[in-house]
């Protein structure tokens, strides 16, 4: 096994360390835990990748794949054809964002893509409307929008830009409301979401309103290290775009299907956005598959066309693939019946508390953060200059805590949480304990 691990390079991943230190190989999985190849068993407080919300052991969602395998494996969804299943499941997601005002999907395979083609839209949107200079986009420091070249352009954390730069022209960026960490110095969250807001404005001015697309922003952000905005400042951002004809793009590949205790992040802060990137938990992480929601205001423009600008000269080979609008039906099926999104916010709010506490114990801590259940510890070798943790005191972190039953993500010097929608408050406390394990780890070593 080591050797085959030493042939793989990895996503995210220097392919040298790869080399010196192969990754855990997970060979099962059942419920909310995960097992290796060594036949250590540990709670998953990932959640794969922020998508398995159901956990691994839905069999609806199993027996779905199977029986559309066996009916129909795969068929496209270009011009002219498409699958039953593939129609149902856009009827069905449009009922299910009917609160945001979404009239139709674009099916993708996955969030890059529901981005990706967002992004596309967005251009081209205006182009049908006449506005053919509207092809800038502005969107938040730390966010992050996937690794396709558009998603990456509108990306807001240099490292996933400078290995890969020059990225598209026309993309700009301003600070994300981050109460730890922003220029303005500024601890107070409402005060912080105004100043923002200001921000955005005066970069709208500064461009000029008329050549700009669209601004884009996860209602949460995620792989920034869980920043939860003040609950005005989306809405705000809504105000603004609608003064100044921007679209409002909301990438809801994380925040989408329950995981901030309601059901879209963009219902959390009660707006409607002009579009919505999904993926991940459309399919419990069973299928690789997303959907762009498209808003009512966006299909009167396409669909009324005359002249051609509206022809959509974009698609992926596994648009809508059949087996993967199977598997998202039963996953919305299952979604509903189970109401995860009520327990992601009763047990997110046990973990947010259990992580305060660690946040009281161990020195290490420079904030405890998060809402429903993604959540983040961001490390700190000073309280006082909030200096990150080393790399190497956070491996030491990470494997501790494994060590102790419990697999967390290690993103720079935050410890990011993402479970299934499925814990239990016996979950809870054992991801707490094994957090407290990995930090008393740390201590000892230093």
């Amino acid at each position: 096994m080591q050797t085959e691990l030493q042939k793989l390079w990895q996503p995210m991943t220097h392919p040298g360390t790869v080399q010196a230190d192969p990754p855990k190989a997970i060979k099962a999985a059942e419920g909310v835990f995960i097992t290796d190849t060594n036949d250590h068993t540990v709670l998953d407080a990932v959640g794969g990748l922020w998508n398995v919300n159901l956990g691994y052991s839905c069999q609806p969602i199993k027996d779905a794949i199977i029986q559309q395998l066996q009916d129909m494996p795969y068929y496209s969804s270009f011009r002219g054809v498409t699958t039953d299943t593939t129609l149902e499941l856009s009827r069905v997601l449009t009922d299910w964002f009917g609160e945001e005002k979404m009239a139709r999907a674009f099916f993708t395979s996955g969030g890059s893509d529901s981005v990706e083609t967002a992004l596309r839209l967005a251009r081209q949107y205006h182009k049908v409307r006449g506005d053919k200079d509207r092809y800038k986009f502005i969107s938040l420091k730390k966010g992050y929008h996937g690794t396709h070249f558009g998603g990456a352009s509108v990306n807001g954390n240099g490292k996933f830009r400078r290995n890969y730069e020059p990225y598209l022209p026309g993309c700009f960026h301003i600070s994300c409301p981050w109460t730890y960490r922003n220029p303005f110095d500024e601890d107070d969250p409402a005060r912080l979401a105004q100043l923002c807001a200001q921000q955005l404005e005066d970069e709208i001015v500064s461009e000029s309103a008329d050549t700009i697309a669209a601004f884009i922003m996860e209602p949460v952000l995620g792989a920034g290290g869980v920043i939860v905005p003040h609950s005005s400042f989306m809405p705000m951002v809504r105000d603004i775009c609608d003064r100044h004809g921007i679209l409002l793009i909301a990438d809801e590949v994380i925040t989408a299907f329950g995981r901030t205790g309601a059901w879209t992040g963009s219902r959390l802060w009660d707006v409607r956005p002009d579009m919505m990137c999904t993926a991940k938990a459309i399919t419990n992480g069973y299928f690789p598959f997303g959907a762009t929601m498209i808003g009512e205001g966006l299909v009167d423009a396409f669909e009324s066309n005359k002249d051609g600008a509206g022809e959509i000269n974009h698609g992926y080979t596994y648009s809508g693939h059949p087996v993967g609008a199977a598997a998202a039906l039963a996953t919305l099926t299952q979604l509903k019946t189970t109401d995860v999104a009520n327990n992601a916010g009763a047990r997110g709010k046990e973990l947010g508390e259990g992580l305060a506490r660690l946040k009281e114990k161990h020195r290490w801590i420079g904030d405890a953060r998060g809402i429903g259940l993604m959540h983040a510890l961001e490390l700190v070798s000073d309280l006082d200059t909030k200096k990150a943790l080393d790399k190497k005191s956070m491996a030491v972190v990470g494997e501790a805590i494994y060590e102790n039953g419990v697999m967390v993500r290690i993103s720079g010097n935050n410890v990011i949480l993402s479970p299934a929608l499925i814990l239990t408050d016996e979950h809870v406390q054992r991801i707490v304990d094994a957090i407290d394990a990995g930090l008393d780890a740390l201590t000892q070593q230093a």
